[in-house]
Parts: structure tokens; C-alpha cells; sequence
């Protein structure tokens, strides 16, 4: 592991911190353990994590200190290992980890400086409060304004009139510009936010540039993977919700609003004036045609074409989208015709 725990918990500490049910099994409920891993890769002294019965089996040959897992599994687990059940046992090892590992929740700055380097370049009309490091070789344009314990890594751009709230991280050769960004923002290596929206029209000379005159707001404790790209609105703003969580190469065009507390996986792409509820999730490579509309926690499988609005707390699937069960229905239908050697029990072969 590239990390090392920070702050070694004893199985009854564990316990205390999670909620969990610990039984001994034969193992000093005392006992610190030494870090975390795998099931795969479980080891003498370290915690790991079950999940689903399907992994039962491995079990047999768990080598480890302790498993957190569903309560239904403690009783597969050899003797001398500690149970620690829990009816979210995924959620209780984040917790773990969070606490084992605080080094590895929010990136820390890339060459361990402290304070305004140097090698950096800090427009004097710039702003900052006590506590932000800003590393070599970045840019703070003029007029920006940047929260307590902000880090600024190398090679990113914070361009004219941004703000930046406090305990942010903006990652290397990350550009941020016409834009507003709340507390507790993480933006990873090499995003772009700000920059034009996709806006053209046709004119008799070709295709003719729409100014994009809005900006990008990035509310409280977003986290944007790296190498995402989010353009600032043509006129309205585009919007990112408190606490969403976008993964890597993602792609938002103007004038996207997003609600707080969703979920999109990697190369999804939403086209300009899209709006996402609160709570949504949105697999990997997903794409939505414009100005479409998606309800509260409603969930999105992966490789989904969306061309229409979906209603909240559905779940759909396809390309073209459509409800979940409809398109599985089409999917087991499709499989039939493609095996036409094959008949539902009672069916006229003649």
C-alpha cells in the first residue's frame, strides 16, 4: 500500500466507531490492528471486508485479525478471527479507513510545501486567508479570492475575479475560471472549468460563436475526478450541487444544473442545459441529449442513451433510455428470437 496508518485502533475501538457487533472469536478484543486489505490479499493482523454472501467461500482461508461483514456470515469465519457485523459493512469500513488513513480522504500538497511559493505567480491584486499553500509553478490571476487552507498545486491556473472557498484542494495543471467555488471542493489533476460553452449557430458565413457570458458555481464539498471538463453557462450559470461527486472524464456543457448529493461515473456526458435532480445516479458513459430534465434519485445504468426526461426515483437503462424492467423485457425478448430453436415449455412447435 502507498499509505500507512496514521492512527492504530484496537477491534474494540473499531466497534466503538462503527457501530459494529464484535465478537472475539477467539482473538484479544484488545489487539491493534495493523492496517486494512483486501479479501483477496487478507493477512495476519489486518481488518478486512466482506460484503455479499457470493464471497463465503473464501472465508475458509481468511488470514487476517479481523472481518467486518453481514451478520449472516459471521458464523463462516475460522476461529481465532474477530467478527465485526454490521448491516452496512461497506459503509463501516469507509469509516475505518477514513480514521486509519486521513491522508489518503483529501489529496495533500504535491511537494509538501507551505505558505506561496516562489516559483509561483501571485497577482498582487489577488486575496488570500491564512493556511493557503500555493505550490511551484501555479498561476493566481488577479482579482482572486482564495479560503483558509486552500492548496493550490503545481501548474494549475486560478484565472481573474475567481473564488475559491476554504479547505479546498485544486489539483495539478487544474484551470479554473469564471467561476465560483464553494468550501471543501476537491477538483483532481488536469479538470477545466470554466472554460466557453459549445455554442454556435449557423450563419451564411459558417458557423457563427454565441458568447458564453454566465459562470460555473460549485457548491460545498463537490469532488471532481480528474481530467473533467465543465463550461461555464451562456447566459444562466452552470450549477454543481452540494456534495456531488463526479468521477473521472466527465463532461458538463453549459448551463448543466446538477442537485446536491449525486453520483456520475466516468465519460458520461451532458449535453447543454441539462437538469438533474437531488440523490441521482448515473453510471459510466452515459449520454443525455440537451435540455432534458431528470427527477430525484432516479438511477441511470451504465452505456444509457437518455433522449427523454426521466421521472424521479426511476431506474432506467438502454439505448435509447427507457424504464429499467421495460428494457430488460426487450433485452430477454430479443435473446429469444435470436435462438429461435428454442420454445417456452407448452408452446406449438408446428
Amino acid at each position: 500500500m502507498f499509505f500507512s496508518p496514521s492512527t492504530p485502533m484496537t477491534l474494540d475501538e473499531v466497534a466503538e466507531l462503527t457501530g459494529a457487533k464484535l465478537d472475539p472469536n477467539g482473538a484479544d478484543p484488545s489487539q491493534r490492528i495493523e492496517g486494512l486489505s483486501s479479501l483477496a490479499s487478507s493477512r495476519a493482523g489486518y481488518l478486512t471486508l466482506v460484503t455479499a454472501p457470493r464471497y463465503a467461500d473464501q472465508l475458509m482461508d481468511l488470514h487476517a485479525a479481523a472481518v467486518l461483514l453481514p451478520a449472516e456470515l459471521a458464523d463462516k469465519v475460522p476461529s481465532g478471527i474477530a467478527t465485526l457485523t454490521h448491516d452496512q459493512p461497506q459503509a463501516a469500513f469507509a469509516a475505518i479507513a477514513a480514521r486509519l488513513y486521513p491522508q489518503a480522504v483529501v489529496p495533500s500538497p504535491v511537494t509538501g510545501a507551505e505558505g506561496l511559493s516562489d516559483k509561483a505567480s501571485v497577482d498582487p491584486e489577488s486575496a488570500m486567508e491564512d493556511g493557503v499553500v500555493v505550490e511551484p509553478f501555479a498561476v493566481i490571476g488577479p482579482g482572486a479570492r482564495i479560503g483558509a487552507r486552500t492548496v493550490i498545486a503545481p501548474h494549475a491556473i486560478i484565472g481573474q475575479n475567481v473564488t475559491i472557498g476554504r479547505g479546498c484542494f485544486i489539483g495539478p495543471g487544474v484551470t479554473v475560471q469564471c467561476a465560483h467555488l464553494g468550501d471543501g471542493v476537491v477538483v483532481h489533476a488536469g479538470s477545466r472549468i470554466g472554460q466557453d460553452g459549445f455554442g454556435y449557430v449557423p450563419g451564411p458565413r459558417g458557423l457563427q460563436k454565441v458568447p458564453q457570458i454566465g459562470r460555473v458555481i460549485i457548491q460545498d464539498g463537490v469532488e471532481i475526478g480528474a481530467n473533467v471538463t465543465i463550461d461555464r453557462g451562456a447566459l444562466d450559470d452552470t450549477v454543481i450541487g452540494a456534495g456531488t461527486k463526479i468521477d473521472n472524464q466527465v463532461q458538463i456543457a453549459h448551463n448543466v444544473q446538477i442537485g446536491q448529493a449525486c453520483a456520475i461515473a466516468a465519460q458520461t456526458g451532458l449535453s447543454g442545459s441539462v437538469t438533474i435532480g437531488d440523490g441521482v445516479l448515473i453510471g459510466g458513459q452515459v449520454g443525455f441529449a440537451d435540455h432534458l430534465k431528470v427527477g430525484s434519485r432516479a438511477q441511470i445504468a451504465a452505456k444509457a442513451g437518455v433522449m427523454n426526461d426521466i421521472p424521479a426515483g426511476e431506474r432506467w437503462a438502454g439505448a435509447p433510455a427507457m424504464p429499467a424492467r421495460q428494457f430488460f423485457r426487450l433485452t430477454a425478448a430479443i435473446q429469444r428470437l435470436a435462438r429461435p430453436g428454442e420454445r417456452k415449455k407448452g408452446e406449438d412447435r408446428t
